[in-house]
């Protein structure tokens, strides 16, 4: 029998997962809430501090029992409660670098704690992906590394240690997306990997998330030709064929958001994005994510709406939303903190002194100039400080800091500035910035006495007297940085 439409609407909003403005839940969530909205997804713009977004949380429960509370938290680059100053635990090419799953673990109990004390409910992490091409314009350091078998091991450990405190992980992007040059934000990747290259690299991690009892998984906005010309969002084949036939994944399919240029064209089109909701659906999946670049209210009417459609038009049915809602419910469980908020304060600064690698005598003469080249952030990880500067000056007063782009930066102008220290410059990725790399190389045909710490996926040696690979930015992977330098590791 036909649901009637109140209860039908209820349905198409309990699949939502929308996006606000402001550290304060605006009158039109708490609306959507009583009339069925699944949950949210917090942003750097929600947060301000972890007692802030605890009662946050607790503001949206009283509307709705079962809300989903959702954040992006990987740790390392990609941080949300520590947006204003970087995060306290390193990422995961830091940890992969480390190779120590028992520390992985350790590690995302710590952030599985910390976020079950602010009553989030799913943490959009761990990244399964691979790291295949140095191009990739933005997994990078969110990922554990290029060998299947030991970022297997590693995820694993981060669903197991994320997951102790009931908050639900959620790994993505499946079925890997460390293969792509295109940032899926903007365009549609497409995946020029045979399902056989697949199933012998990036499916590993995927399948090692299933067995170790991850409660939901995200499927990458990209499109893998052997499975078809739709993206694994909106692929049956990707999602109810290999994900949940192949490797037996019974919980919850997460989309990313709807709104990235990948699925629904142009950044903010409500039609595209009202359309790829219903077409994720049809394909399997049960939470839509929407709201990160978009006016989120208007977007949760017209989504809600075009659902509606859907059903009564044939083109999804009844049974389907009822399921996908359901398991969008299953991740609304409260959390259960850690007696005390025990977590030891140490385990990521640990961690960070781990994964540092060094090529040559990383001690310095005396304080030296610091050059932090800058780029612009990646649309996953957002405006977060960074830079050595001022880490290091922290422990070895008199460090001089320059910040700027690379094409801002003369290798003359620096050296003239250079006093008895040397230089250290410091980099995120530099073998996707010609200006930087040229840079460094200058600098050391110039006969400085150079330093280059690179924070981001390590690149070729560019010849100077000492490299510190950090395999990430986060604060405490700075701060490694910053220790050894400074003599104090």
């Amino acid at each position: 029998m036909p649901v009637v439409e109140s209860e039908l609407r209820e349905l198409a909003a309990g699949v939502l997962l929308a996006g606000f403005e402001g550290a304060r839940a605006p009158d039109w969530v708490l609306a959507a809430l009583d009339r069925g909205l699944g949950g949210v997804v917090l942003f750097a713009r929600n947060v301000v501090d972890d007692q802030q977004v605890a009662e946050l949380s607790t503001r949206l429960r009283d509307r709705r029992e079962r809300v989903v509370v959702g954040i992006d938290e990987e740790g390392g680059d990609v941080t949300r409660l520590d947006a204003g100053t970087g995060s306290l635990f390193p990422g995961p090419l830091a940890l992969g670098a480390v190779a120590d799953p028992e520390l992985t673990g350790s590690v995302a109990e710590g952030l599985g704690g910390r976020l079950a004390g602010c009553g989030v409910t799913l943490n959009l992490a761990p990244c399964a992906d691979l790291t295949l091409t140095r191009d990739d314009p933005i997994i990078g350091v969110r990922s554990f590394g290029s060998d299947p078998a030991a970022a297997a091991a590693q995820v694993a450990a981060f669903v197991s240690g994320s997951q102790r405190y009931g908050v639900a992980a959620c790994a993505k992007h499946f079925p890997g997306h460390g293969a792509s040059t295109t940032d899926s934000h903007f365009a549609l990747p497409v995946l020029r990997r045979t399902d056989s290259e697949l199933r012998a690299a990036e499916l590993i991690p995927f399948a090692a998330a299933v067995r170790a009892g991850v409660r939901a998984v995200m499927p990458g906005h990209l499109v893998v030709p052997e499975w078809g010309a739709e993206p694994a969002t909106l692929n049956p084949k990707a999602i109810t064929g290999v994900l949940r036939g192949e490797l037996g994944f019974t919980g919850t399919v997460v989309t990313d958001a709807l709104e990235m240029g990948a699925v629904a064209g142009e950044l903010g089109r409500v039609d595209g994005l009202a359309a790829a909701a219903v077409r994720a659906l049809v394909a399997g999946a049960d939470a839509l994510c929407i709201g990160g670049e978009i006016a989120a209210e208007a977007a949760v009417t017209q989504v809600t709406d075009a659902i509606v459609r859907a059903v009564r038009a044939g083109e999804l049915t009844e049974d389907r939303l009822a399921e996908a809602a359901a398991r969008v419910a299953e991740l609304g469980t409260v959390p259960a903190p850690p007696v005390g908020g025990a977590i030891d304060p140490d385990i990521g600064r640990s961690a960070a002194r781990g994964a540092i690698r060094v090529r040559g005598r990383a001690g310095l003469a005396g304080p030296p100039l610091v050059v932090d080249v800058q780029v612009a952030p990646s649309m996953a990880a957002g405006a977060v400080p960074w830079g050595l500067g001022p880490r290091l000056a922290e422990l070895l007063p008199g460090t001089r800091t320059v910040c700027a782009a690379s094409g801002e930066l003369d290798a003359g102008e620096l050296a003239a500035r250079v006093q008895g220290g040397g230089v250290v410059v410091t980099t995120r990725d530099a073998h996707r910035y010609p200006e930087a790399t040229r840079l460094v190389t200058e600098l050391v045909a110039l006969g400085l006495d150079v330093v280059h710490v690179e924070t981001g996926v390590p690149g070729p040696d560019l010849g100077a007297g000492c490299r510190v690979d950090t395999h990430g930015g986060s604060l405490v992977s700075l701060h490694a940085a910053a220790e050894l330098l400074a003599g104090r590791s």
